[in-house]
């Protein structure tokens, strides 16, 4: 199966870019699956979503904190405000966050986005 090239940039800093068998993410309108010679698609990444990036090396699970996903027939752009890798995530921490963000939407589905992620790397 041929491979996908994958660029992933948050606001702060270039997170990760090299080439997947397929990418994973949660969007606005559901989670969407891309492999290579994907039709070309532009979506919202939702709030407290994750993406999964598949490598030669295993997957690669990440919470995002919104942001866009651009797709072309041999190229994935995701464009993050955040995003944190599930092994960089510590899962009481997040279950804490979540139990204190209270009315918070935006602090309830960062802590849902985080603790989505460690589930998926199954950490």
């Amino acid at each position: 199966m041929a491979d996908i090239e994958v660029e992933f940039v948050t606001v702060e800093r270039r997170f990760w870019s090299g080439s997947a068998s397929m990418v994973v993410a949660k969007t606005t309108e559901g989670e969407i699956g891309i492999q290579s010679g994907h039709e070309p698609v532009l979506g919202e990444l939702d709030a407290g979503g994750t993406v999964t990036v598949y490598t030669d090396e295993g997957k690669k699970v990440a919470a995002v904190q919104g942001g866009f996903l651009s797709v072309t027939a041999t190229k994935v752009s995701i464009l993050g405000e955040s995003a944190e890798w599930s092994q960089d995530i510590d899962r009481s921490a997040a279950e804490r966050a979540l139990s204190e963000a209270g009315d918070d939407a935006a602090a309830i589905a960062a802590a849902q986005g985080r603790l989505r992620a460690v589930e998926k790397a199954g950490a």
